[in-house]
Formats: structure tokens, C-alpha cells, sequence
């Protein structure tokens, strides 16, 4: 809870606003990186902390506890060495007001559709993440050549997508409009699922379905992040990033409840296809409100004498 709306908010004050896509873009490869290298090291690596631990009189079971909260402090540490140009005597200085806080957060999307529509978007794909998540587990039991306990390797199929596709958007694709890449990686989302939907006894289509789904959910993900950053001024940024991991912790949670709860009764093809409908509706949906802002800015105005 403290260290996503600190990134969020880190990024934009070390980084200059036409860098942003690529900043991000180069955080979620190296994240998707990250967890992929974790899902595959992790066990083992945790286990030999525990006997290095063991070892040296540590503890037993303490090994893999100094391991991760060695790892934390040596974060912690390099964020030390970072130069933001933060006034730091002023944030200091100001007392916290968390509910005084949200409600300027709240105020301050209401009135910014840009930022509003990138916040909903991003609920929607953080939803549907997380139900994938919980409905892997029901895609592995029905896929031949692997095992319900090997889901991972459908959301590690997620992550290579998503990876991949936040490369080649931060090399690439720096001037194009964030909302058109937002409707692109809706739609692109849409159909994956579709053929998620249609592909339920096929591993390796299946697969490709889910690699497919991270690639353009990352095109959705990064730019509307990157419009939340350059949107918000740096003296609301903590307030309306703080709003914005309230409501992905939201989105996160929820269909963690839902999704196998909706699979069980209606099945996995009608939630996959329910999911594709979700997408392509949001991503539609901001792109239409989006252009209309946008014409609405570009009409001349009569200027009464």
C-alpha cells in the first residue's frame, strides 16, 4: 500500500513528461521480468536462504524472512541515493488529513475526464487480471499436459506477453495518442479472451491466447498510466495516486470473490466471453468520451462583441 502510490508518484518527478511512456514501459518489463525470474527461482531460493540460515545460527526457518526483508532494506537504501527535487522542508512541514486528502482526490478526478477515464480503464484491467488469475486455475484443470498446480504457467504466458509488448511500446511508440492505444489494446484484449473462451482443451492455443492478452493489456496499462502521471500536478500527484491504488486494490479483490463463484455457475466460456464484453465496452467507451472532449476543445468558439 505505501510503495505503489510512491512509484506512481516517484516517476514523474525523475523522469521529463515526454520520457513518461518510456519510463513506464521500461518499469513493467523489468517488473514482468522480475516475477517471471521469481516464479521460476523463487522456492529454491527460498529454501536455501532457510539452510544458509541454519547454518550460520540464524534460525531454521529464519533464513527466507532475512532474505526478503534483506531485500526490502537494500530497496529502501537506493531509494535513499534518489535525487527527485522534492521540497522536503515544505512536505514535512504540512500535517497528514487522509480524509481531507481523499475528498481532494475524488474532487480532482471528477473534474478531469482525461484522468478519470485512464483510472477506469485501469480498474478494468486489474479486474480482469485477477479473475484470469482465479479462472487459470479451471483453464489448467481443463488443458491436457498439465495440472491444475501448474496454472503459473498460463499467467507466466501473461507476463511474457505483457513484457514484450511494454518493450516495444516504450521504443516505438512514444508519440502516438494514448487513448488510440488504449482502444487498440481493448480490443486487442477483447479478442484474446474470445479466444481464451474458445480454446479451453487447448494448451498451447490457450497459451498463446493468454500471451496475447498480457501483450495488449500492457498497451492499455502504460499509456493510461502515463496520462495519470502527466495530468496530475505534482502538488495533487499523493492524493489522486493514493485514490488510484485504493481502487485497483478494489479491483483486484473483488473478482478474486466473483470470478470462481460466476465460473462455477455458469462455466468458463460465458465468464471469458463476459470478461471480452467488459473490455470492449470500457475501451470503446473511452475512446467515444475522449474524441468528444477533444472536438469539443477544437470547436470555435462565438465571441460575443
Amino acid at each position: 500500500p505505501i510503495f505503489c502510490p510512491s512509484r506512481t508518484s516517484g516517476i514523474p518527478l525523475i523522469v521529463k513528461p515526454h520520457h513518461l511512456l518510456s519510463a513506464n514501459s521500461l518499469y513493467t518489463t523489468t517488473m514482468m521480468a522480475s516475477l517471471i525470474i521469481g516464479f521460476a527461482v523463487g522456492e529454491p531460493l527460498l529454501a536455501l536462504a532457510d539452510r544458509l540460515g541454519a547454518q550460520l545460527h540464524v534460525g531454521v526457518y529464519l533464513g527466507k524472512e532475512v532474505l526478503v526483508g534483506g531485500s526490502y532494506a537494500i530497496a529502501g537504501l537506493v531509494l535513499l541515493l534518489l535525487r527527485t527535487g522534492e521540497n522536503r522542508e515544505k512536505s514535512q512541514a504540512e500535517q497528514p488529513h487522509v480524509w481531507a486528502d481523499i475528498a481532494d482526490g475524488l474532487r480532482y478526478v471528477k473534474h478531469h475526464r482525461s484522468v478519470r477515464n485512464a483510472m477506469i480503464q485501469q480498474v478494468i484491467l486489474f479486474s480482469v487480471f485477477a479473475a484470469l488469475a482465479v479462472l487459470a486455475v479451471r483453464l489448467a484443470e481443463n488443458l491436457p499436459g498439465i495440472t491444475a498446480a501448474q496454472f503459473g504457467f498460463l499467467l507466466a504466458a501473461g507476463g511474457i506477453g505483457m513484457g514484450i509488448s511494454a518493450a516495444i511500446l516504450g521504443n516505438w511508440f512514444d508519440d502516438t495518442s494514448h487513448v488510440n492505444l488504449s482502444l487498440s489494446g481493448s480490443v486487442g484484449m477483447g479478442f484474446a479472451l474470445v479466444g481464451l473462451s474458445l480454446f479451453t482443451n487447448n494448451l498451447w492455443l490457450a497459451l498463446l491466447m493468454t500471451m496475447v492478452l498480457g501483450g495488449f493489456g500492457a498497451l492499455v496499462g502504460i499509456p493510461m498510466q502515463t496520462t495519470i502521471q502527466a495530468e496530475t500536478p505534482e502538488e495533487m500527484r499523493g492524493k489522486v495516486f493514493g485514490l488510484q491504488n485504493n481502487a485497483i486494490n478494489i479491483a483486484l479483490s473483488l473478482p478474486l470473490a466473483l470470478a470462481g463463484i460466476a465460473e462455477t455457475w455458469l462455466g468458463l466460456q460465458p465468464v471469458f466471453l463476459g470478461l471480452a464484453a467488459l473490455v470492449f465496452l470500457g475501451g470503446f467507451l473511452n475512446w467515444y468520451i475522449s474524441g468528444n472532449r477533444l472536438n469539443n476543445l477544437n470547436k470555435p468558439h462565438n465571441i460575443e462583441t
